[in-house]
């Protein structure tokens, strides 16, 4: 009999809430084995309202939280305050063992500062990282830290790259390549904390392949593409609205009159798959990786499609035993090291 899978779901967070999780839940118990559980989490009148909208589930339970963490709410705040938070509780659940991995939609601030706080970090692991994959002229990369850590040092740019192999390595990648993040791909090139992470990951057992630069992340052959969150959050926002401006201008462009209408219908199943490929949807999830406990972040915006994404993300997480990968992983390097 197949091992049951629990997930916590923050019923509360993101945009939309607990309108867009119910629904992504139920998506993924369509297509998901009957050993997977789901628990929602906040406030319940509400929760148990959209469910029965939604037409219910018999492998979907619900737990109370009485508060709600806002999308501006500071860290510190949500900490001190919103014990209660659906935030809070899916991430004690986590904790207690109720549930494998926990999903949200909700303050990436509050949500890493609350998942460092309840779970704590591995060991040998500083800072936790958010990572996420990022579609390429190849397939995909995957990218941290993108926003956790605004001043990293060398030995966490290392950190960060062994998280990241582990990562890359859970979804089918043998021998994950990684790069640094740079402004030239010269050995002289970067600051000192940058040159100084590639002297580290030189002398790991990484695959390291030196630096990338930012066009590169999408065009080059990388797995895992490593970087402080202050430059990674960056290049993220940067690459989200050079997407969103060029189907701007193609929109314009094929309204322009009615030639150019008719070349739009023409092209119609060409702009479509174009845009499934590059769906962000298809991409959601974001992992908090290095922390003693599964947690994944949604795209505040997300729909059900995408939530749904992150959901199978925390499922193949748990599945693969990421922590204990990443642990293991750091373990060899330590004693690699200590070796010296």
């Amino acid at each position: 009999m197949t091992k049951p899978l629990t997930i916590a779901l923050d019923g509360m967070g993101g945009d939309i809430g607990p309108d867009m999780v119910v629904p992504a839940a139920l998506r993924v118990l369509e297509t998901a084995d009957d050993s997977l559980r789901l628990i929602l989490v906040g406030q319940e009148d509400v929760l148990s309202a959209a469910l029965l909208r939604a037409g219910g589930h018999p492998r979907i339970a619900i737990r109370h939280a009485s508060q709600l963490v806002s999308m501006s709410e500071s860290p510190a705040q949500a900490l001190r305050v919103k014990k209660d938070s659906s935030m809070r509780v899916a991430i004690n659940l986590v904790k207690q063992g109720e549930a494998d991995a926990c999903v949200s939609a909700g303050n990436t601030g509050a949500l890493m500062a609350t998942a460092r706080f309840v779970l704590k970090t591995l060991p040998g692991i500083d800072r936790p990282a958010i990572c996420t994959p990022l579609p390429t002229v190849r397939g995909q990369t995957r990218m941290l830290d993108l926003g956790a850590n605004v001043d990293s040092k060398a030995e966490h740019l290392l950190q960060f790259a062994v998280m990241g192999s582990v990562l890359a390595t859970v979804n089918g990648i043998e021998r994950p390549r990684v790069a640094l993040l740079n402004i030239g791909e010269e050995d002289i090139k970067g600051n000192e904390q940058v040159r100084e992470a590639a002297r580290l990951l030189a002398a790991s057992d990484l695959n390291y392949i030196g630096f990338v630069e930012g066009d590169g992340v999408y065009l080059e052959n990388v797995d895992v593409v490593v970087c402080d969150g202050f430059v990674g959050n960056i290049a993220l926002k940067s690459s989200e609205g050079v997407a969103r401006l060029i189907r701007h201008y193609m929109t314009q462009e094929f309204k322009r009159n009615l030639l150019t209408r008719l070349a739009g219908l023409v092209a119609l199943p060409v702009l479509r798959a174009f845009r499934r490929r590059i769906d962000p949807r298809r991409y959601n999830g974001a992992s908090l990786l290095g922390l003693q406990g599964i947690v994944i972040k949604s795209h505040g915006g997300a729909d059900a499609l995408a939530f749904a994404n992150a959901i199978q993300v925390a499922m193949l997480e748990v599945e693969q035993a990421v922590p204990r990968r990443i642990d293991a992983h750091l373990a060899v390097l330590h004693a690699a090291r200590q070796a010296l």
